[in-house]
């Protein structure tokens, strides 16, 4: 059943308002998945930024040096 179909077969035989409705339910839900998907894009796209800034570090010396640091402060 393609959209035209499914359209006149439930969409059309119902009242104006009711239809009304259903486009601001479907408007509502497309907004709210719009935004979560911009939301996952953007973080997506961030991946791999700074990198180079990390090249050569090694993570587990890094981390202790700033545990290290904690530790004097207490």
């Amino acid at each position: 059943m393609n959209i035209e179909q499914l359209y006149q077969q439930y969409i059309n035989p119902i009242p104006a308002t009711e239809q009304l409705e259903l486009i601001s339910l479907i408007s509502k839900k497309l907004i709210v998945k719009s935004e979560q998907d911009r939301k996952q894009r953007r973080l997506v796209e961030l991946e791999g930024l700074g990198s180079k800034i990390w090249e050569g570090v090694n993570a587990q010396k890094y981390v202790d040096e700033l545990r290290d640091e904690w530790n004097h402060r207490l």
